[in-house]
């Protein structure tokens, strides 16, 4: 699966092939070993991230005096459509998380059921593709917890989330954001589903009901308004293949920091 490496084009160009690109080489960018040098550095990367990282180490976590007073939101502020606006009118006591797939007991969830688990709160940096980085404090269902709760079949290999998220200019037409992750970052001890964030329970703008946090990957992998977990094989048969929105506009599909 070939990839195009975002961070690669924002960073400040260390690459002379990232120089190119920033420089309007649109030629170089299309051709087929040009993207098969930038995939295979990418699977390089993340290769080598899976080595470090093997012993499941956790993201730095802050002091509560290092909470930023303002927590960007970035990206979708409000999803459109009457099914989000009349769950967010009831305060979401009719919403429920869906989790299918290659799973051995599918399930649904309501909040106060999520919220009746054990919790995990961290305070992290979120690192955002575009530049800016923020400290919150997030409080939210640990994602493994809910894995082993409806138990993962042997052929599952990633998790993907569908989102409320409705953008206009989908691959497909529908529009709808998603995200996926493997099974190595989904049992992370910091990967949670999060319904809080500094004490209190999510607004629109930071993607309530429910999100993703992985900690250790950039922010756009942290999915917003989450509805449903599906457990896969494979990803490169969802949407434009990639397995994620942004992914398959040619952002990394592994955004690790």
């Amino acid at each position: 699966m070939t990839r195009l490496s975002r961070r690669g084009l924002i960073g400040a160009g260390a690459l002379g092939a990232g120089g190119l690109m920033l420089a309007g080489c649109n030629r170089l960018s299309a051709s087929t070993p040009f993207q098969n040098f930038i995939g295979g550095a990418e699977d390089l990367t993340f290769s080598s991230q899976r080595l470090l990282l093997a012993g499941q180490p956790l993201a730095r976590e802050y002091p509560a005096s290092d909470i930023s007073p303002v927590f960007k939101s970035n990206g979708t502020h409000m999803p459109g459509g009457e099914a989000y606006k009349a769950l967010l009118e009831g305060a979401f006591v009719d919403w429920r998380l869906v989790i299918e797939g290659l799973v051995r007991r599918p399930s649904q969830f309501s909040l106060a059921e999520l919220k009746a688990m054990p919790a995990r709160s961290q305070i992290t940096r979120h690192d955002c593709v575009e530049g800016w980085s923020a400290i919150g404090g997030w409080t939210g269902v640990p994602l493994g917890h809910l894995l082993r709760t409806v138990g993962v079949a042997p052929a599952a290999r990633y998790v993907v989330f569908q989102c409320a998220d409705d953008l206009d200019n989908s691959l497909d037409g529908s529009g709808q954001y998603y995200e996926s992750i493997d099974l190595f970052d989904a049992f992370h001890p910091q990967t949670i589903m999060a319904y809080a964030l500094n004490g209190q329970a999510l607004d629109p703008p930071h993607g309530a009901p429910l999100r993703l946090r992985v900690e250790r990957q950039l922010g756009y992998k942290h999915a917003k308004y989450v509805m449903r977990i599906q457990l896969v094989d494979r990803v490169d048969n969802l949407k434009g293949g990639k397995g994620g929105y942004w992914e398959d506009r040619g952002y990394e599909w592994y955004a690790g920091i």
